[in-house]
């Protein structure tokens, strides 16, 4: 069975985060908080060194990139001008018995990936069938079966797209009805008409209550870009093509379908703008699509575990849109977008604030507004995909077992750990000056407690990649033990090595060249 094939994947993965220190539920003490997290001592190294990742490969790596740090709070009228306030919303629906709240759209969709899913069965099937000789692309055209789920996937699309677009959700519920689709919870199909829903969180700015404005928690990032747009493309004489990235928390009040950190009320945006010249903005659509692709295959999370889904209902602002999607436990759903969003933004600040945001061609000699392509992932998504990706469960040649995260070494939280095999005879006072070494320039632990074979167990549970051992024979001839967490293999290193062999092991510049 493949790993994501495990219907207790997902559960496996929450209780790992929570008993090593990556995830806790908000609030636990107070029996929690609906789609909040806490991240722990490990998740939060993790989540830093994603985010770094990200922040070098766009803005270190890239000249014409820079970064901003805009304020959550805004003025409200920024909301107005976006389309947030008017057509922020999802289209929801409640199940009369299990009185639990739904976004259609998103039933919809685990509909068709159902189906998606028994044409990936029929091509399994064949390929373990005829082998070498299989043609999956003749298959899949000559096929009755495949052949005909996919005409149901069209067709749902085709109504669903038109649903959407002309808001139909009249119509809208009909097709849940139709499609047969049921309560995943309860399985009861007994539903509620369905209602749009504004997911924006608001709140009043001012002390008083009857002088107080109201303002809202910003949805998403992208417009702290926008409205600043023209003081950076000044102040660092920014020519187009040119980006702006920025990351930060977000909110939306999300209907939550228990998806642990994949969807949250409160969550981290990895955002990244990217003004071009009218007219080319296909061509760096294009780019940023195989560009972003690269960056998330840089990690070795799996060649298969991605794949792109072009969007069928496309935003107000958008003429091109994308995700790439992962197959994270619940199948594959969207880690990170890329859209073609024209000069909606500016053009809407434009008129709503009466500023120009317009950027002067030297070589056409006219203004104009620059299109934009955006990047946007979701930090604690890109989390949750390492997670799925790094947990595995292993039966050994001894016939033991271990639980492990592979998590790419660049991004571990703890990147070596120092262990004395003994608390005695001065092997922890060696250890330690190894440990002071090292702290330097890299993120380490010290243990000293439990048999060795339990302390190298408890490290391949946060995902360390190296464990450094300290013995009699060190304070002979100054070598250690390094233990690797993958292969488990283990080799003497001489202790004036041990340094720039783990720097080198965890650097990130390898994975930058890569994705340069």
């Amino acid at each position: 069975m493949a790993k994501n094939d495990d219907p207790n994947l997902l559960k496996k993965i929450i209780a790992h985060a929570k008993e090593y220190g990556f995830v806790f539920p908000s609030s636990e003490i107070y029996d929690g908080l609906s789609a909040t997290y806490d991240y722990g001592q490990y998740g939060v190294e993790l989540k830093n060194n994603i985010r770094s990742y990200w922040w070098k490969a766009m803005v270190q790596m890239n000249e014409n990139i820079v970064g901003l740090d805009a304020s959550i709070f805004m003025h409200p009228t920024t909301w107005k001008a976006s389309g947030h306030v008017d057509a922020f919303n999802d289209p929801l629906i409640d199940n009369k018995d299990s009185k639990k709240r739904y976004r259609a759209d998103v039933l919809i969709e685990d509909h068709i990936a159902k189906i998606e899913a028994k044409i990936n069965k029929e091509v399994d099937k064949a390929a373990k069938k005829f082998g070498n000789d299989f043609d999956e692309k003749q298959f899949k055209e000559t096929n009755p079966r495949v052949l005909d789920n996919v005409k149901k996937i069209d067709d749902i699309n085709s109504r669903f797209k038109r649903d959407l677009e002309e808001e139909d959700f009249d119509d809208l519920k009909l097709l849940i009805e139709e499609l047969g689709i049921a309560d995943p919870i309860s399985g009861s199909k007994n539903w509620t008409e369905v209602r749009q829903f504004n997911l924006m969180f608001s709140t009043e700015l001012g002390s008083l209550a009857d002088g107080a404005s109201k303002i809202y928690l910003r949805p998403e990032t992208a417009q702290g870009i926008f409205v600043n747009y023209l003081n950076v493309q000044k102040t660092g004489r920014m020519k187009l093509p040119f980006g702006i990235a920025q990351t930060g928390k977000a909110f939306r009040n999300e209907i939550i379908a228990r998806q642990f950190i994949f969807r949250m009320r409160e969550f981290e945006q990895m955002e990244m703008q990217f003004f071009v010249k009218p007219g080319t903005e296909m061509e760096w659509y294009e780019h940023w699509k195989a560009k972003r692709l690269a960056w998330h295959k840089a990690l070795g999370l799996g060649e298969d575990s991605y794949r792109y889904h072009d969007h069928l209902n496309l935003a107000h602002y958008a003429n091109a849109a994308c995700d790439i999607e992962f197959d994270f436990p619940m199948g594959f759903k969207e880690l990170e977008g890329i859209h073609s969003r024209t000069d909606f933004d500016l053009k809407a600040h434009e008129e709503y604030s009466g500023k120009k945001l317009q950027f002067f061609d030297n070589e056409e000699e006219k203004s104009y507004v620059p299109y934009v392509v955006e990047t946007s992932i979701g930090l604690d998504r890109m989390f949750l995909a390492v997670l799925t990706s790094a947990f595995q469960e292993e039966t050994l040649e001894d016939g033991s077992s271990r639980t492990v995260l592979k998590i790419p070494p660049v991004l571990a939280p703890i990147k070596a750990a120092v262990l004395p095999l003994l608390n005695k005879d001065g092997l922890p006072e060696k250890a330690h000056e190894i440990l002071d070494e090292l702290k330097m320039s890299v993120n380490v632990q010290y243990d000293g407690k439990d048999a060795i074979g339990r302390r190298y167990r408890r490290q391949d549970t946060i995902g360390t990649p190296y464990c450094i051992t300290v013995d009699h024979q060190t304070l002979e001839d100054n070598t250690v033990t390094i233990r690797e967490r993958d292969s488990m293999e283990q080799r003497r290193v001489s202790v004036k090595d041990v340094v720039n062999e783990i720097e080198e092991a965890v650097s990130i510049k390898a994975l930058l060249r890569s994705v340069n």
